[in-house]
């Protein structure tokens, strides 16, 4: 590994809690963009896939200020083991998701295709339209073969073992 890479890594580690605090909200702000400018209405897992990070975003922001405060990198380790449990819990969900999109298991009830309709847009059903909730076992959006649940697993994967490498760290 190059050097420049391992340094940069290395300063990730050493600042995780703010690292993931970035993350948390980075990606809070891309599903919002893909609703607000994509059109995409989120299913209920997605809803609770967006809990995950707003989760994830509290503990960050609550050890960034406990180790700014006391000064103690046991606060950025703590931290760091919070949050490997909440993106543990959001690669469980990305998981879930994504195995009810490829129909490898039923997803929850309130979100198959044809579920209960939902009101989303106002005007539409004020013109005797009817709005259908999303449903989770079909992919709104597709990139590469994988849908944004499929991402979201390979990146709370991704979160989830930095956060558990940053436990390990210990300050020099």
């Amino acid at each position: 590994m190059p050097a420049t890479l391992k340094a940069l890594i290395d300063r990730c580690l050493r600042h995780w809690p703010l690292v993931a605090a970035l993350s948390a909200a980075l990606m809070l702000a891309i599903a919002h963009a893909f609703e607000t400018f994509g059109h995409l209405a989120p299913c209920t897992l997605c809803l609770k896939a967006r809990e995950v990070y707003w989760v994830a975003l509290t503990v960050a922001l609550i050890a960034v200020a406990g180790q700014s405060l006391l000064r103690d990198d046991r606060v950025r380790r703590l931290g760091s083991l919070l949050l490997a449990a909440v993106f543990l819990v959001g690669v469980g969900v990305a998981v879930y998701h994504a195995g009810a999109e490829w129909k490898f298991w039923p997803g929850p009830k309130t979100c198959a295709t044809g579920a209960i309709p939902q009101l989303t847009d106002l005007s539409a059903v004020l013109k005797g339209g009817s709005i259908k909730a999303p449903a989770c076992d079909t992919p709104a959006w597709v990139f590469l073969g994988l849908s944004m649940a499929g991402w979201n697993a390979l990146i709370s994967l991704k979160l989830l073992v930095f956060s558990v490498l940053a436990t390990r760290l210990r300050r020099d």
